[in-house]
């Protein structure tokens, strides 16, 4: 990845650098250690990046910064963030999935989920063609009237509803995907090599194609900020 773990540090301590309005702290010693680990288990760079982003979140949070914040603090949400990327691309195995899950937040509800995705499109559409904007009002009428019953529904119908909201997902990602250049689409392929790229020798080439095509269809959603409609 990049060129060897000394040029990854080399580029975190950069952003780390950023982060903190150009106060360099150097990553040396023990924390370059740590940051090599991040690079050895195949945490992309961005991954890395955006988990600096929640820890300075919360930093900013707490009120006015006094020092600048050292690598080794931003660990914990660098981590949580790689685990969430591994899910999003199919990195996972169920039984680490269930461990995970039972160690988050309790999801929000069906309806909530819903509510949201529905504002979430509705803030969308002013930047949509002519074309998309009609998907997104026929998805967005479609799960306004899910929401009235979704608080109740239970087995079957419940099961039948999940099936469609995943249908609808695709269906959105699809559309936008049709939308998109060649040149974008291009883009998209090699940010995805390069985030999967610790681990093309380490999948089966069929499991490596399914999480290439979930990394492509994240980083597409990641740019268009499409809501996901999916509820699992």
């Amino acid at each position: 990845m990049n060129d060897g773990p000394e040029r990854y540090c080399r580029q975190v301590e950069a952003y780390l650098c950023r982060k903190n309005d150009g106060h360099l702290i150097r990553i040396v010693g023990p924390a370059f250690e740590q940051v090599c680990g991040w690079a050895a288990q195949g945490v992309p760079l961005n991954v890395a990046y955006r988990g600096i982003d929640r820890y300075f979140e919360r930093y900013y949070a707490k009120g006015p910064r006094r020092r600048p914040v050292r690598i080794e603090f931003c660990e914990a949400d660098v981590l949580d963030v790689f685990d969430e990327w591994r899910r999003a691309v199919g990195l996972v195995g169920q039984g680490e999935q269930r461990e995970q899950g039972e160690r988050s937040a309790a999801r929000p509800s069906l309806p909530a989920h819903l509510e949201r995705v529905i504002a979430r499109l509705t803030a969308m559409r002013g930047d949509c063609g002519p074309a998309l904007a009609a998907i997104v009002d026929d998805i967005a009428r479609e799960l306004d009237a899910a929401r009235a019953g979704a608080k109740t529904l239970r087995g079957e119908g419940r099961r039948a509803c999940l099936e469609r909201l995943r249908t609808l997902d695709s269906t959105l990602l699809e559309a936008v995907r049709g939308g998109c250049d060649p040149e974008t689409l291009h883009s998209l392929a090699a940010a995805a090599d390069l985030e999967l790229a610790p681990f093309r020798t380490r999948l089966p080439p069929d499991a490596y194609g399914r999480s290439r095509q979930a990394c492509l269809d994240r980083l597409l959603r990641e740019r268009a900020r499409l809501p996901v409609i999916a509820f699992e």
